[in-house]
């Protein structure tokens, strides 16, 4: 039986023939080992990743006005955002609220019904596609590809050769802390390495936004912590405008600069916070610190609230 396509089609609300840097109608293998400790040589990213494609534009993300709708059901309604180049957003909210819905329309994966998005200063889906990497919540790994080539798939789908995929995918696997796994099958990882794989395909995509949809909401807590760390000295190394939906008050307060939490369906802002301090490397003091236990307890707040 031949093997399934690797062209991966985009989803709904995509331009005709465009692509997308992850394969999305793939699910996941059950039952995967989750990680206790992320190498040292992962926290010890370099940025080796290289400039990002459009890294020249510096480019932000503008959301002016947005509103979206299911047919009669309003899932969000006069949202603005704002997320300057090379600064993390994260977006907080109850679930249902349209995070994920956000993320797709900014992504350019859904087409608004009011309002106007804007990465890089360009509004047309085609445009923000172009300019926007997107993470799904599950790693989306294929099962019959090694890591290595599922590393490299976002180049692949671009049209660079299967060779010069993979060697400018496996420059980052000793980086990634993947340093001889690269002809590893995904179900021989661990859920962190698996979330490593992705995020490595998501980098290597060379798109100036990054769209992340809850990343480490599969992982256990103690390897979430780990992923959470590993991620901040990744960003730091190599920065990128970072769009971050997760539920977790305090995974976005820690990776962001700013937090913005929803309100319950249709989604609009309740509060804006900004991060309780320089990002410290040492993630147990971070989130332990005075001030940053004081912004996770506003943030908890306007939740509540939100959800009234």
């Amino acid at each position: 039986m031949p093997k399934p396509k690797m062209m991966i089609a985009g989803s709904t609300g995509c331009a005709r023939g465009s692509l997308i840097d992850f394969p999305d109608y793939f699910g996941q293998e059950h039952g995967v080992r989750q990680d206790t400790k992320v190498p040292t040589e992962a926290r010890d990213f370099a940025a080796d990743a290289g400039e990002p494609a459009g890294a020249g534009d510096r480019a932000g993300v503008a959301v002016r006005g947005l509103g979206h709708a299911y047919g009669e059901l309003t899932t969000i309604d006069g949202l603005d955002l704002e997320a300057p180049a090379h600064r993390v957003l994260g977006i907080v909210g109850p679930s249902g609220c349209g995070k994920s819905t956000l993320l797709e329309l900014i992504a350019g994966l859904q087409a608004p019904t009011a309002g106007v998005i804007e990465v890089g200063g360009r509004a047309g889906a085609a445009e923000r596609l172009a300019g926007c990497a997107f993470m799904p919540q599950r790693d989306l790994l294929l099962p019959w590809l090694p890591a290595l080539d599922n590393a490299a798939l976002a180049l692949r789908n671009r049209g660079v050769r299967r060779a010069e995929a993979r060697r400018e995918a496996g420059r980052l696997f000793e980086r990634f802390g993947l340093g001889g796994f690269e002809r590893s099958a995904p179900a021989e990882l661990s859920g962190g390495m698996r979330q490593r794989v992705a995020f490595l395909r998501t980098l290597v995509a060379g798109k100036p936004v990054l769209a992340l949809d809850e990343p480490f909401a599969s992982l256990d807590a103690i390897t979430r912590a780990e992923m959470q760390a590993w991620l901040a000295g990744a960003l730091a190394a190599d920065p990128r405008t970072v769009i971050l939906v997760t539920h977790d008050v305090e995974e976005a307060l820690y990776l962001s600069d700013q937090v913005v939490v929803l309100s319950s369906r249709p989604a609009r802002v309740v509060a804006e916070l900004s991060a309780p301090g320089a990002r410290n490397a040492d993630r147990d003091a971070a989130v332990t610190d005075r001030g940053f236990i004081a912004a996770r307890e506003r943030a908890m707040a306007a939740l509540h609230e939100g959800s009234r």
